[in-house]
């Protein structure tokens, strides 16, 4: 079985999004973190988290890529129930059995998305169209030989081709009014 693991590259999560997951932390889509919001009104860094976040389940944090891993049945198990508790104590989840099954749904969408070979790397981009959030999931693998990754290493793109134009250095500015 395979599962999601957020990996960082570079330093750009940390002043892209408000809460920054940790490198190593399991993920999953994290799309109904913005189920109640209004997508018409994010912006600067929840805005960035909506259009390109994959949520690391132990800090409710953000980040830009996650990690296709090789994963046992109890490290499926011990996520499930990890994330019911996130649902339970800091999303509203009504009762552990909602917050379990709500849990089990997100982890088996994040294994969906591994039918890819370990250490395949997956980007998403999210939009809101038609009164619903719409997600497309792209691959990033290394060309030829496998090396040590690198965030420059990986050219070859599965998924939607369209670019979305990011402004680092607005975003730095923002980070540093913030602090």
């Amino acid at each position: 079985m395979k599962l999601l693991r957020t990996i960082r590259l570079d330093p750009s999560d940390t002043f892209v999004f408000d809460r920054v997951a940790e490198p190593g932390e399991w993920a999953v889509s994290g799309a109904f973190i913005f189920a109640d919001a209004d997508p018409e009104a994010l912006d600067g860094k929840p805005r960035a988290a909506f259009r390109g976040g994959l949520l690391g389940v132990s800090s409710l944090g953000w980040s830009t890529l996650a990690q296709i891993v090789e994963a046992s049945e109890e490290d499926r198990a011990a996520l499930i129930d990890l994330l019911a508790r996130r649902f339970l104590e800091r999303l509203g989840a009504p009762d552990l059995p909602a917050a379990r099954a709500a849990a089990q749904e997100e982890v088996a969408f994040a294994a969906s998305l591994c039918d890819h070979p370990p250490d395949t790397l997956i980007a998403v981009r999210r939009t809101f169209e038609d009164g619903a959030i719409r997600e497309a999931f792209r691959t990033l693998r290394p060309r030829g030989a496998r090396k040590p990754m690198r965030a420059f290493s990986f050219l070859e793109v599965e998924g939607e081709e369209e670019a979305e134009t990011v402004d680092l250095v607005n975003l730095g500015r923002e980070r540093k009014r913030d602090a």
